[in-house]
């Protein structure tokens, strides 16, 4: 009988967070304990110049289909796989949000023997961190609608011109679209709002793109909450907001200390957005892995188009990082869903469809040599995979001169995931890699977007719609053309149409409107539909979950 990733989670024995600490010459006083197995990492113990000469391993993936890729396991895995080799590594990740552990995806601690623990405390709540974004950008909402009501909008700021909404870590489709300030006049200013999920707030961007407490706070009093009547933009600092939501963050800036199934150390920290945000991790966290290990493995949201392209444009442009290798995950079943396979027949052997599905990989192959980085396939095998289907994929990355390697970190741990990790050390080690951005910041906002549009997704063209054409007038005039992009679109295919699977060509990228994240230093131009608060589906996990009077929890995967 195989075990659910919560028999396997608490079947292992977990060491004392100090122990884990020790590994990376963290000394006990300079833990900031959350009971035994968990400890926040305080920002003095960065060192720039401990960054120099250590590796830095991106893992992207092909594009998302509906079978899973498993990033975060093969990341795991991966880091696993090279402190084995004997290579002091740490696995850098993103925070899950409870939306996804409620509703349909699951949470985001790995799988199988490539998890990190304590998953529970992980997956719900954890130290608090989605809990203060929340806070801070509500207080952000609190303080604009009390100045429209108590301070007689002195600020002239335009009711239908206000962009700043709420935020709850819950699936909610409900609060989508809301009234508030209804009741009479003692209760505000009645106007329409809404409710996005805490990943997606631009305070969740922020904290994640911040070097310190004060670079943080900045960035909050540069959040622009909404318009003027004379569409001049109004600022969280102005409603003197940023001193109290950077209080609200005080812990929250610093990383959260965790341990693999194997005793190894992971680094957990913020989890913004891959479709409207960056997508990945804090700064603070990759640079505080890359200060106190020699490798830091590290993902990206989604795949090479969206969460790749993020962190290698806005990350590490930001941040002044230098990524080394660039693991692209692929999965057969992925590879036979971007042939067209149907979802209930991918569990049946089909190596014609494996090679029909190769297109897709090639192109984000391609996306990660943009960026003059190394890249090296890791392939995720299933039980359902036969021999003749995997060695299709190996024969096609050999023909392209491309290394590929097997992980089998979720049926075996580090053990499973030696010969990717020898690759990719080997990568690393090679120097081959010379990380280069696609775009410098001071280009204009359509040579950034068009850039990223037809190298990375491979459009023939961009449209811009009035609005969207209005926008950028107004970005320039009000000095928010340098910044960088990020781009919303789907995460289910290259292009922004989530039927055209596989490597799509000739379409054209249709950017419908923008919306502005001033504060966390990014312009989001808007291709097709994205949804910033998700639904639960017909049968949420939530269902299947369950606590006993020990306080067991069960059904958590």
């Amino acid at each position: 009988m195989i075990k659910s990733d919560l028999e396997i989670a608490h079947a292992s024995k977990m060491r004392p967070i100090s122990e884990i600490a020790s590994k990376l010459g963290i000394a006990h006083d300079d833990l900031r304990p959350y009971g035994k197995y968990v400890a926040k990492l305080p920002l003095k113990l960065i060192d720039q110049e401990k960054l120099k000469g250590k590796k830095l391993i991106l893992v992207t993936a092909i594009t998302p289909t509906k079978s899973g890729e498993g990033k975060t396991t093969v990341s795991i895995g991966l880091s696993e796989g090279l402190n084995i080799l004997g290579v002091k590594t740490a696995v850098v990740l993103r925070e899950p949000s409870l939306g996804p552990v409620f509703g349909m995806k699951g949470g985001a601690a790995g799988g199988g023997y490539s998890q990190v623990l304590p998953m529970e405390s992980i997956n719900l709540h954890f130290t608090g961190d989605f809990a203060a974004v929340e806070k801070a950008h509500n207080l952000l909402s609190a303080l604009l609608d009390n100045h429209i009501h108590s301070q007689k909008n002195t600020l002239n700021i335009d009711p239908r011109k206000i962009i700043w909404k709420r935020v709850m870590d819950m699936n909610e489709r409900a609060l989508r679209d809301i009234v508030i300030g209804l009741g009479g006049s003692a209760q505000g200013i009645p106007r329409e709002s809404g409710f996005d999920i805490t990943a997606a707030s631009e305070v969740m961007a922020a904290l994640c793109l911040s070097n310190d407490l004060m670079d943080l706070k900045e960035k909050l009093g540069n959040i622009i909450i909404g318009y003027t009547y004379q569409d001049e933009p109004v600022r969280a600092h102005q409603l003197k907001a940023q001193g109290a939501m950077a209080a609200l963050m005080k812990h929250t800036i610093m990383p959260n200390l965790v341990q693999t199934i194997e005793g190894n150390p992971a680094i957990i920290h913020g989890g913004p957005f891959a479709n409207i945000a960056q997508g990945s991790n804090s700064i603070i966290a990759t640079k505080m892995g890359l200060s106190l290990a020699d490798f830091v493995v590290t993902e990206a949201g989604f795949a090479s188009d969206l969460g790749g392209e993020k962190f290698l444009d806005l990350k590490c442009q930001y941040g002044n990082l230098k990524p080394d290798v660039a693991v692209i995950v692929a999965t057969i079943r992925a590879l036979k869903s971007h042939a067209g396979m149907p979802y209930e027949e991918l569990k049946n052997p089909n190596s014609q469809a494996v090679k029909d599905g190769l297109p897709n990989l090639d192109k984000h192959i391609e996306n990660m040599k943009h960026f003059m980085l190394t890249p090296v396939v890791a392939i995720n095998k299933f039980a359902t995979d036969s021999e003749e289907e995997i060695n299709a994929v190996l024969a096609h990355c050999d023909k392209m001169g491309v290394k590929v390697a097997l992980s089998e970190g979720w049926e075996k741990g580090g053990n499973g995931c030696l010969d990717l990790a020898q690759t990719v050390k080997e990568a690393a080690e090679s120097g081959m890699s010379n990380f280069t951005p696609l775009y410098h910041f001071d280009w204009s906002i359509e040579q950034k977007i068009e850039t990223v549009a037809r190298k990375i997704y491979g459009a023939a063209e961009v449209e811009y719609s009035v609005k969207a054409k209005q926008q950028i007038k107004l970005f320039n005039k009000i000095g928010l053309d340098k910044l960088p992009i990020c781009i919303a679109k789907t995460q289910y295919s290259l292009s922004d149409d989530p039927q055209l699977i596989n490597k799509p060509t000739g379409f054209t990228i249709k950017i419908r409107e923008f919306d502005i994240a001033a504060g966390a230093g990014f312009i989001i131009p808007i291709a097709g539909t994205i949804m910033r608060m998700p639904g639960l589906p017909s049968k949420p996990a939530a269902e299947n979950i369950d606590i006993d009077a020990e306080g067991n929890i069960t059904g958590l995967f």
